[in-house]
């Protein structure tokens, strides 16, 4: 009888090694590298069923026809994160926090597709505690099977009698191969289960989904090497005290890696957001200090954010610099802009800022709304709602154009802003003319400065 052995595995890389290390040799990351124990005897790589020779094919006569390969829901917002709609054969990871909603999305996804059948595997609850949601938020497909079922194995010799159109497991933690000692949820059970669903699609033409936990730190459970073998990485994301909920493409082979879609969390389940600007965007019509407006792009959706900006007296010696929904070091280098190029002593005040909406921003276009909002809250005069802003703010104190202006132009004139800040530079070269909005171009911060406060 042969004797179980202990591997130490990398949950960032995958890397094993027979000794524990504190630095992955392979990633370079630091404890990293956890303890498992494997069977020599049983540990054998197994091989999906329905995995057939490939040939060499000439690129030429592969007949590719995009309206045929993809699989569209009723949900848009879930078609536009995925690139226009489901790949068959394809293998996308679902990540969320628990309780986000990761499992209401993936059955009502199921029920939208009422023309297909659908297998919806739980490895964590009951067959009747799913009912129980479907009755909840779902409107009646009667084509979505239940397999309460964690052997990978057995999953898959159900999937070959059923044949269904797509597959659902939720979770991926909780599938575990029997060839392998290990528990369900280690790094070596997660690596080799993915591997095989991924085999399963491939070779079925069958779409897989699996849904994925996500650690303290935000990033999906299990090795870094799990998202490389996916075809879509997507996230579910948004703040437990709002019923807003976000998903945003992290990867995605057959399509753009930037997409974004929005719910609303409600009683009866996800309810699509078609328009996030009016919804991120404040009702308050009092003119109250240190509150702009930017227009931000998301993959190719234009959407108006409202920033709120607190400048004040640092109370405690040290001033703080607090943000929520924008990058902290970007605040800072903005504020070191202000204090350089536009003698604002900020070094002494204490800064808060806001992304309204529970929402992130990474888009270098809302630099400019940012900087109005703390300028307007340094001297306590209000913006004129107007106004709506885009562009990036660079350490001289210049203004520089940005990507995709006439869809900001459009979203800002839809939104029903009157005039919008922009770059000077480019602007006789693009077609503005058909935007019910006034431009004005601008090319320093303290242009700005001079044009809202005078």
């Amino acid at each position: 009888m042969a004797k179980d052995k202990i591997v130490y595995v990398c949950s960032n890389c995958g890397h094993e090694s027979m000794k524990w290390l504190g630095k992955c040799p392979n990633c370079n990351e630091w404890n990293t590298m956890t303890e498992e124990v494997v069977s020599v005897s049983k540990n054998i790589r197994t091989v999906d069923k329905d995995v057939k020779k490939s040939f060499p094919v000439l690129i030429t006569d592969v007949v590719s026809e995009d309206d045929k390969f993809r699989i569209v829901s009723k949900d848009n917002e879930f078609n536009r994160v995925l690139g226009g709609g489901i790949v068959r054969g394809s293998i996308v990871l679902v990540g969320g926090e628990p309780g986000i909603g990761k499992s209401t999305l993936m059955l009502q996804i199921s029920d939208s597709l009422s023309e297909l059948k659908v297998l919806y595997v739980s490895g964590e609850e009951s067959k009747q505690q799913i009912k129980m949601r479907y009755d909840r938020i779902c409107k009646g497909n009667s084509n979505i099977y239940l397999l309460s079922e964690t052997d990978i194995d057995v999953i898959l010799d159900k999937a070959r009698m059923l044949a269904p159109d797509i597959i659902i497991i939720d979770s991926i933690q909780t599938i575990y191969n029997r060839n392998f000692e290990t528990s369900a949820g280690s790094i070596s059970q997660i690596r080799e289960c993915t591997s095989q669903f991924q085999q399963y699609a491939k070779s079925s033409n069958i779409p897989v989904f699996l849904i994925g936990h996500i650690t303290k730190d935000g990033s999906i459970a299990g090795p870094k090497i799990l998202e490389h073998i996916v075809d879509g990485v997507i996230m579910f994301e948004g703040e437990k005290n709002y019923g807003y909920r976000i998903l945003r493409t992290i990867k995605n082979r057959f399509g753009s890696a930037s997409e974004l879609g929005m719910y609303l969390m409600q009683q009866n389940g996800l309810v699509e957001v078609s328009n996030p600007s009016e919804i991120l965007l404040s009702q308050n019509t009092e003119n109250l200090s240190g509150i702009s407006h930017a227009a931000t792009i998301e993959g190719m959706r234009p959407i108006i954010i409202e920033v709120q900006a607190l400048v004040s007296s640092a109370a405690y010696g040290a001033p703080q610099r607090t943000t929520t929904g924008f990058d902290f070091r970007r605040l800072n280098m903005l504020l070191a802009v202000l204090e350089k190029r536009c003698n604002f002593k900020l070094s002494s005040k204490d800064v808060f800022l806001n992304i309204t909406g529970g929402i992130k921003v990474d888009d270098p276009a809302i630099d400019l709304a940012v900087v109005c909002a703390v300028l307007s809250s340094t001297v306590d005069i209000p913006l004129n709602h107007e106004y709506c802003f885009a562009g990036e703010i660079g350490l001289s104190g210049e203004i520089r154009p940005v990507s995709h202006i006439e869809k900001r132009l459009s979203e800002a004139a839809k939104i029903g802003f009157n005039k919008m800040i922009v770059a000077g530079f480019g602007l006789e070269k693009l077609n503005l003319s058909k935007n019910n909005i006034e431009i004005i171009g601008l090319n320093r911060i303290d242009e700005v400065f001079r044009l809202l406060f005078g």
